[in-house]
């Protein structure tokens, strides 16, 4: 007997990046008593991990709950950028509803776009949240007009197109229903959720069904599967089977040894959950997401879509520079492969393989920022390795057609740089599909450009637009391959000896282009300490002092200037490093370096390769 459980309501949070979702859910949480009134609390308080707190980004969903009215509101927040889609996919199978966020000022984004679309498929109902109506520019009339075109663009049914709007500002902590309604708190949002977002249903008297929609990972209890109950109770000591909708085989029994359920940001034990309940198992080793547990009786696998290939890769493999082993504290092959393997408990959009080499791991994900949130951690982890530049994926279809992945990218610029990033697209083999003014006056340009046409253009993109465009990126398809790229038009500048680097040295060696370090910084040789302007590569020796001679001049004695020297990001280095070349990361620092360190050898692999 299917019935509807009235006291819960499930919803998931989602929006292009930097929309306002995480300071919503923020909000949310102060206003439904999660806190005591005299409790400090940080902001965007979601975003547990020190990686999301210093970018301001969301990298996982979180679940939180909170209770409005006597009715428990289980909240998902979730990523918004491009790379960390695999999260948003997954996450909407175990919701009734999404509140969708839209910023008052820049409307529809392709991110917006990419979760409503995932949403819609789903048959899920959205709440349009527009938010931060307390911008000084906001227009939310127009972008009202936006999300509606954005919805009968994405086909969606009549019931969904007539959706709620809310007006919210989530920094100042209120919503109202109408432009010109006198705002007070967030209850507007809460009562919009009770009314619209539907009940779970399912079948209490039925078999047990629950499928894991995230995995969490703990030091102490190892795996936790997270999902919602669909059908039957869940109990402690509770034996069930795991099956899955896309392994067959898989058939196996296991025991419910913990079972949690969430409360504003903490998970609470319980003995029991039912239907429509989201809940946190712990106990069951090998547990993976897409796994349905059942009632041994009528084990039946709940479907569940297959996660998103990844789009691009690069090769983690030992540090054997000259200055290994010498700042980190992981730097064998063996805690490598523990470590990347081990990130596959809870990153599902991430594929670890062995090479032919015990040394090196192929490590593929869905694009350059999931890869260096990875590489960034792993790093603060005490963690030593080189890594190579990134390379897409590529496919053959039956015909053996070779086919690259194909972004879609939506830039917004001044007007007076449009014709630069139009020129650099296109030698990228970018195709413009659009051009429009938007309502500030910006030019927007629509690209459809191959995966690896963007590697390495963000940096230069903020040089050719002094810091003023904005470029979002979306996975499109894929598509046959488009011709070579020419990525880097300038060579390396290579330190010939290894030493510690001198002012003398470093003085002579400006001349000939950007300088990636200091005086007083150990280099080795065949390591890249600048940037030239020739397309070539050229060595000099930094660790040369000055020849001491009898004579004295007034002006020789005079100190060196020496230029500021251009620090590097990980992005930077990852965007800038060659295919010849690898990054060296350790805990303190980054260096570039070439793959083939002996100068001699390095010419005859490139005679060789010519």
């Amino acid at each position: 007997m299917v019935t509807k459980r009235e006291d819960i309501r499930n919803i998931a949070i989602i929006a292009h990046v930097d929309h306002g979702k995480t300071t919503l859910v923020d909000e949310l949480l102060k206003q439904s008593g999660v806190f005591r009134q005299n409790q400090t609390v940080q902001e965007r308080v979601m975003d547990s991990n020190d990686l999301e707190r210093e970018r301001g980004i969301t990298i996982l969903s979180k679940n939180t709950a909170v209770y409005y009215k006597d009715t428990k509101i289980n909240i998902i927040d979730t990523p918004g950028h491009a790379d960390f889609g695999g999260e948003v996919e997954r996450v909407l199978k175990m919701v009734n509803g999404v509140i969708l966020v839209v910023d008052s000022f820049e409307g529809a984004m392709p991110q917006t776009r990419f979760v409503l679309r995932k949403a819609l498929e789903l048959s899920l109902p959205v709440i349009v949240c527009i938010n931060k109506i307390d911008r000084p520019e906001a227009r939310p009339k127009e972008v009202i007009d936006e999300v509606l075109e954005l919805f009968i663009d994405l086909d969606a049914s009549d019931e969904q197109l007539d959706c709620p709007f809310v007006f919210a500002s989530a920094k100042t902590g209120i919503a109202v229903l109408g432009l010109d309604d006198t705002p007070e708190s967030m209850q507007p949002l809460f009562e919009t959720i009770l009314n619209y977002i539907p009940a779970p249903e399912g079948d209490p008297e039925a078999g047990t069904q629950l499928l894991i929609s995230t995995i969490d990972y703990n030091e102490y209890v190892g795996r936790i599967g997270v999902g919602k109950v669909d059908n039957g109770v869940l109990r402690v000591n509770q034996e069930v089977v795991v099956v899955n909708a896309h392994d067959p085989e898989k058939c196996k029994k296991v025991k419910i040894n913990k079972l949690y359920e969430f409360e504003g940001l903490k998970k609470v034990e319980v003995t029991e959950a039912g239907v429509g309940s989201i809940v946190a198992v712990s106990g069951i080793t090998d547990i993976h997401i897409g796994d349905t547990l059942c009632s041994p009786e009528n084990p039946q696998p709940i479907p569940f879509q297959k996660i998103s290939e990844p789009t691009l890769a690069m090769h983690f493999m030992v540090n054997d520079s000259p200055f290994a082993g010498q700042e980190g504290k992981f730097v064998t092959s063996r805690h490598l492969r523990d470590r990347l393997f081990r990130e596959l408990n809870t990153d599902v959009s991430l594929r670890v393989e062995e090479t032919d080499t015990t040394e090196s791991f192929k490590v593929s994900g869905r694009g350059e920022l999931h890869l260096s949130v990875l590489i960034e951690t792993m790093r603060r982890e005490g963690y030593e390795f080189a890594v190579s530049k990134p390379e897409v994926l590529y496919k053959f279809d039956e015909k053996g057609t070779k086919l690259e992945p194909m972004e879609r990218a939506v830039i917004d610029v001044p007007e007076e740089f449009s014709g630069t990033v139009i020129e650099k697209l296109s030698s990228r083999k970018g195709e413009l599909l659009g051009m429009s003014t938007t309502s500030d006056g910006r030019t927007r340009l629509e690209f459809s450009i191959p995966s690896r046409g963007l590697i390495g253009y963000r940096g230069e993109f903020m040089t050719d637009t002094k810091g003023n465009g904005i470029l979002n990126t979306l996975f499109d398809d894929y598509a046959p391959y488009k011709g070579d790229i020419q990525y880097r038009k300038q060579g390396s500048l290579i330190a010939f000896e290894t030493g510690e680097a001198i002012t003398y040295g470093l003085y002579n060696a400006q001349e000939r282009g950007v300088l990636f370090l200091g005086a007083g910084e150990k280099v080795y040789a065949g390591m890249v300490i600048g940037q030239t302007g020739k397309a070539e590569d050229i060595e000099v020796n930094v660790c040369k002092k000055k020849q001491l001679t009898n004579t004295r001049s007034s002006s020789a004695d005079e100190a060196l200037r020496l230029s500021p020297p251009r620090i590097l990001s990980l992005e930077q280095s990852i965007e800038f490093i060659d295919t010849d070349e690898l990054l060296e990361i350790t805990p303190k620092t980054l260096r570039i370096r070439k793959k083939i360190l002996d100068p001699t050898l390095r010419k005859r692999a490139a005679m060789k390769k010519n």
